[in-house]
């Protein structure tokens, strides 16, 4: 099992890396396409508005694959080389001046990258014994977790380079990583023992709480670390400083999160969610007034070992909710809240809300009230574990 997530690791790692290339080169391959840099923030919205759709709809899609005895291997290998062509052929398209067809082919790929999200997951819960799942999924989320740490040396070491090599390698190394799920499909299909699917339960209020709370947590992920950190960060330091200090939270992230693993295994994943939305609250609130550099450093490493705990724990349990036949839309439906996160906060900037007084007033502390809105979520379902009974 650990092989294969490392594999899954590997995957999450290249998809994470092929956004933060995008990301990097967007707003110069829209200008020689003949669109100005303006639009660059609604573009990626756009990405994000597709990846909400496609995650779910995807997710669903994927249990029908399975449900129908097919392999869901050669599905991803075909998605991911029709994304791993339109990511290839962003920055050849762009010099053209043909702004519709650079388009076509940023939305080709945003819709089939889709298929690197969801699915691998509903493999974790279609094979994986559920006493597994947490480790397995934690090795997946260090692959998500290390490509967050090095984006901002990523950012640099790309700083004036042809944007084709990195989208040509990008490209061709997640393609060859997920042929490996071929392999670790099959690997997982003999290793799996054969088990009768529960009849299928209905969207009860214990799930749809459960989804409440994760999107509470997803929105004050996004305000925490994409609005809040740098600002915090430069009451104690020059913005030449930034490079190194943003890493810190994925750097707790990083290490925490195989604590958290062994806390999911022996606690269940709705408590290990319950106490790690707790300590994300106290340390995003705390980072609001740190007094000091090494304080807020300290607390930024905190936090992200916190949203370790959250995002592993929601996985585990989002798979245990869908187990067995559903994988693949709870699986989804959990990506798509976070994709909507994502769309929430850049929709923040876009908008500039953000720089309004009053709201930029209260920003510190909304994280910390959307984390402790979460927790309160959760501990309600724990407390009532009846309301969602197949959670781990």
């Amino acid at each position: 099992m650990t092989r294969v997530g490392l594999y899954f690791g590997i995957v999450q790692f290249l998809f994470v890396s092929c956004w933060t290339v995008y990301v990097i080169y967007l707003p110069g391959l829209l200008e020689q396409a003949g669109i100005g840099k303006k639009w660059t923030l609604w573009v990626l919205m756009a990405d994000q508005l597709i990846f909400t759709l496609m995650d779910f709809a995807i997710g669903v899609a994927a249990d029908r694959i399975s449900a129908g005895l097919r392999r869901l291997g050669p599905w991803l290998l075909g998605a991911t080389a029709v994304s791993g062509a339109a990511f290839l052929a962003i920055p050849l398209l762009a010099p053209a001046g043909a702004p519709l067809l650079l388009l076509g082919a940023v939305g080709v790929w945003a819709v089939t990258s889709s298929a690197l999200r969801a699915p691998p997951m509903l493999l974790l819960g279609k094979y994986v014994p559920a006493p597994g799942v947490p480790w397995v999924a934690t090795l997946s989320l260090v692959g998500l977790g290390l490509a967050g740490a090095i984006a901002p040396y990523l950012t640099l070491g790309l700083r004036g380079l042809d944007p084709r090599l990195p989208f040509a390698l990008a490209s061709l190394a997640l393609v060859a990583a997920v042929a490996g799920m071929l392999w670790a499909e099959r690997h997982l299909a003999a290793a799996a023992s054969a088990e009768a699917a529960p009849p299928a339960r209905s969207v009860d209020a214990g799930v749809l709480t459960f989804f409440a709370a994760v999107a509470l947590l997803g929105v004050g992920f996004q305000m925490h670390f994409a609005l809040n950190s740098a600002p915090l960060y430069l009451r104690f330091v020059k913005p030449a400083e930034l490079d190194p200090l943003m890493p810190v939270f994925w750097i707790g992230f990083n290490l925490l999160i195989f604590p958290a693993c062994r806390a999911n295994q022996r606690f269940g994943g709705i408590a290990v969610m319950t106490g790690g939305a707790v300590i994300g609250a106290m340390a995003a609130a705390l980072a609001a007034s740190a007094p000091s550099l090494e304080v807020l450093v300290a607390l930024q490493f905190l936090a992200g070992g916190a949203w370790a705990a959250v995002l592993m724990s929601a996985m585990t349990a989002a798979i245990a909710i869908g187990h067995t036949g559903r994988e693949g839309a709870t699986t989804g439906g959990l990506f798509a809240l976070l994709a909507l996160a994502t769309l929430a906060r850049m929709a923040i900037v876009a908008t500039q809300l953000n720089k309004d007084a009053g709201f930029a007033a209260l920003l510190p502390w909304l994280p910390g009230l959307a984390w402790a809105g979460a927790a309160l979520l959760l501990a309600w379902l724990t407390l009532r574990p009846r309301q969602l009974a197949s959670s781990p």
